[in-house]
């Protein structure tokens, strides 16, 4: 549980914005994983807790809750830029993830040159 959690803290304190070098398979993965768990917990906190002290309606909840876009906003930059950095591990430049920007294929693409094992240096 200490290496998953430490990923997460070490990306975000020391690598927030850091696009150069390189994030290996597991720090990605860990990252990832993290950042998915901690946005579920708080997608529920937010339906459960926050929309109905604000009164909000189910279809102004499904737009998503205040904590969730708090979260996904101030993660942003370090989600992409371990994508970029994971980019950087398997040999390939960091402009590929705009292919993130294509619906569906693009992430497909991304999601294969994640796995890649790195190269070597």
């Amino acid at each position: 549980m200490e290496q998953f959690s430490s990923y997460f803290i070490e990306t975000i304190k020391k690598r927030y914005a850091d696009f150069n070098g390189r994030a290996t398979r597991s720090e990605f993965w860990y990252f990832t994983l993290f950042y998915v768990l901690l946005s579920f917990v708080l997608v529920a906190i937010d339906q459960f807790v926050v929309n109905p002290m604000f009164g909000m309606t189910a279809s102004e909840a499904a737009q998503g809750g205040f904590l969730q876009i708090i979260f996904a906003l101030a993660l942003l930059i370090p989600s992409l830029s371990v994508g970029v950095r994971r980019l950087h591990d398997i040999g390939k430049s960091g402009w590929w993830m705009l292919l993130a920007l294509v619906p569906l294929l693009g992430i497909v693409v991304l999601i294969y040159f994640w796995v890649q094992k790195s190269q070597e240096v």
